[in-house]
């Protein structure tokens, strides 16, 4: 029997996991967003379906299934956020940055990896990326393309930094220690203003998952 349970609910919309007798799927539903950032929600589908569909077959990310102006319905992976998952096991963010380079050359940027959220370790203890709203597809690979891959990496090692900073390589320690420009004026210059906007006006949390892993550090 079918049956629908939501995830998440923002203003850009919903989040359901549908239950069908074909397995469970899940759904995007932009036009349950705020009317007045309903045109954004679904520019923001309509780049998850551009990314998930120059993915398709690449096991780790999810699979498009079907979308129009207002769904998108993607497979469901089985596993957990990176940040419910407990202990994780050194491996998993080498497969996890094998995973981020198959996107890239793929010619996709996540563009959110520093929701740990974002980021799911499956069932069989193998890496997941999830949630390509702001994910960029770019056949040329500009100069914003590399800053922007470089940026996911960067978010990955942060991650890995806080669960097994031991294992850091020396260069993965210069990629942390050497945000791009870009990142350098967005912690400087716009992300106070989106942290105002976002938390203190719209009363947003887009960092879900943070106070977990506060209390369990």
């Amino acid at each position: 029997m079918d049956g629908e349970r939501l995830l998440k609910c923002d203003l850009f919309g919903e989040v359901l996991l549908r239950e069908r007798e074909t397995g469970p799927e899940i759904v995007r539903n932009a036009a349950a967003a705020r009317w007045w950032l309903r045109w954004l929600a679904r520019y923001l589908l309509r780049r998850e379906a551009e990314a998930l569909a120059a993915l398709d077959g690449l096991a780790g990310v999810p699979q498009l299934m079907r979308h129009d102006r207002d769904t998108l319905v993607r497979s469901y992976l089985a596993g957990k956020p990176l940040h419910q998952a407990g202990a994780v096991d050194p491996d998993w963010f080498k497969a996890a940055a094998r995973l981020l380079r198959r996107l890239h050359r793929a010619d996709v940027c996540h563009n959110d990896l520093a929701k740990e959220p974002n980021l799911l370790v499956l069932d069989d203890g193998s890496p997941a990326l999830i949630d390509f709203q702001l994910a960029w597809r770019s056949p040329r690979r500009g100069r914003m393309f590399r800053i922007a891959a470089r940026e996911d990496i960067r978010h990955l090692l942060k991650h890995k930094r806080t669960y097994c900073a031991g294992r850091l390589t020396t260069r993965e320690r210069d990629i942390l220690a050497n945000p791009s420009p870009v990142s350098r004026a967005w912690i400087g210059l716009t992300k106070p203003v989106y942290l105002f906007v976002t938390r203190r006006l719209l009363g947003w949390a887009d960092r879900e998952g943070a106070a977990d892993r506060g209390a369990r550090k």
